[in-house]
């Protein structure tokens, strides 16, 4: 009876396993390139640092714009009594622009250093979402290859597990190797549980980057490119576009306290140009301004056009908030030292932790050679030996124990891989060597993007 209920737990487990992989089949595969293409296009933190260059650009355009001269047109008509308080304009075409300012050149180049700074910072915002892409495609496509191999790897424990349970029956194996084989049985299927949850996030993390939630996503293994090596990233890389981005916005922050500080004591020439016509009917207006009516040499036009010139003497409002100009400078100054100190030593750390990465990469990859070899071994003996009383004699348990073992180590070599690919697109992207390694993959064969694969 015990015997049948672990057959009948087989039977669902491999019924459940059937399903996924028929869940599985209802996705769409994705290249590489075609996923980093489609989040730079759609995603929202591209598109907010876009915006944010839209908006520097616009703020140039209005620092040069105070130089331009401005229209407008004013209006109005109307009766009066008394002593006249204006003089009655029917309306009037006036423009004014700016002159000279000895501050104004300095906000058109903090104008300008805006401008720069929200182009790096594009720029890296850029370099940002294609890691994260390019990392969630390595995890995925890791996930999957550990999946086939755990599918196998758990096929093999399944076989183990009834021969042993065989060996039991004929009292050839004892009950604590029968419960270890189930155990081992059991892990395995719960890595398989794990790494189809990883999937599935992958997924979803991958499609709502490319703009694609309503797609289940599967990477595509030939489509990914050889990573660079260690040897051929620049040794002494220059600051990241992050950290310029940071300088260059600090720079705008001075050139901003810069014009500030030259606001008092200096002079300000501005144009001012009017033009209005002017009506005394319902008005006493030539009462009070005799002159004014019954000569014919007097006009209803007005036109005045100059040039005044404004000097600030005092104005403790304006200086206090160049002192806050100058503070905030400073502080932006220092907050980008500080971030370039932490980029260098994050990437000093990263190089050495690459160079560990590398190392276990190969201790693991030996792992899985001698694992291969040993199966590899158990194979030909149990196909030379067979019949032999004079030599030792491998039983299938044996060769299921070779087969988990070797599918053990290739999991672990594809862990200790995936860690390593990822600090290598770390660096990469620190490096500046991200966009050019992805428009070459770019010029390279891949799949063929969103095409739903078979049921």
């Amino acid at each position: 009876m015990r015997t049948r209920a672990i057959r009948v737990q087989w039977s669902k487990t491999a019924g459940i396993g059937l399903l996924a992989a028929f869940c599985a089949c209802a996705s769409a595969q994705i290249s590489l390139t075609s996923a980093v293409d489609l989040a730079l296009r759609n995603n929202p933190k591209v598109l907010a640092a876009q915006a944010s260059l839209d908006k520097a650009k616009a703020a140039l355009s209005q620092a040069h714009d105070a130089y331009i001269p401005s229209a407008g047109v004013a209006g109005g008509y109307g009766g009066s009594t008394g002593v006249p308080l204006n003089v009655p304009v029917v309306f009037s075409i006036s423009s004014q622009s700016l002159v000279f300012n000895f501050s104004q050149p300095d906000y058109v180049r903090a104008a300008a250093a805006g401008v720069q700074s929200a182009t790096l910072a594009l720029q890296d915002a850029r370099d940002q979402i294609a890691e994260d892409v390019v990392v969630t495609y390595l995890s995925l496509d890791n996930a999957q290859q550990r999946q086939a191999a755990m599918q196998q790897e758990y096929a093999f424990a399944t076989r183990l597990l009834r021969i042993v349970q065989d060996r039991l029956a004929a009292g050839q194996d004892s009950q604590v190797e029968f419960l270890g084989a189930r155990l081992t049985a059991d892990q395995i299927r719960a890595a398989q549980l794990q790494a189809d949850d990883e999937i599935v996030t992958l997924s979803d993390h991958l499609s709502r980057l490319t703009g694609l939630p309503e797609h289940t996503l599967t990477a595509v293994s030939s489509s990914i490119p050889a990573l660079p090596s260690l040897d051929s990233l620049p040794g002494n890389a220059p600051d990241s576009v992050g950290i310029q981005a940071a300088f260059a916005s600090a720079k705008s922050k001075q050139e901003i306290a810069f014009g500030d500080a030259r606001y008092r004591l200096h002079p300000v020439f501005s144009f001012d140009a009017n033009y209005s016509r002017i009506s005394t009917s319902h008005t006493n207006y030539p009462l009070y301004y005799p002159g004014f009516q019954g000569n014919k040499h007097l006009s209803d036009n007005a036109l005045s056009a100059g040039v005044s010139i404004q000097i600030p003497l005092f104005d403790r409002g304006h200086q206090d908030k160049a002192h806050e100009s100058a503070a905030e400078a400073t502080r932006a100054r220092f907050e980008a030292e500080e971030q370039r100190n932490q980029f260098f030593e994050g990437q000093l750390k990263l190089r050495h932790s690459i160079d560990e990465l590398q190392a276990n990469s190969k201790v693991a990859e030996d792992y899985r050679d001698i694992a291969q070899a040993k199966l590899e071994a158990v194979m030909v003996q149990l196909g030379a030996n067979a019949g032999d009383p004079n030599k030792p004699q491998l039983t299938p348990k044996d060769e299921q124990n070779a087969r988990l073992q070797e599918r053990q180590r290739f999991v672990e070599l594809l862990n200790m891989q995936f860690q390593l690919s990822q600090a290598q697109v770390n660096l990469m992207r620190q490096t500046g060597q991200l966009d050019p390694w992805l428009k070459a993959a770019a010029t390279q064969p891949a799949a063929t993007s969103i095409t739903p694969l078979p049921h």
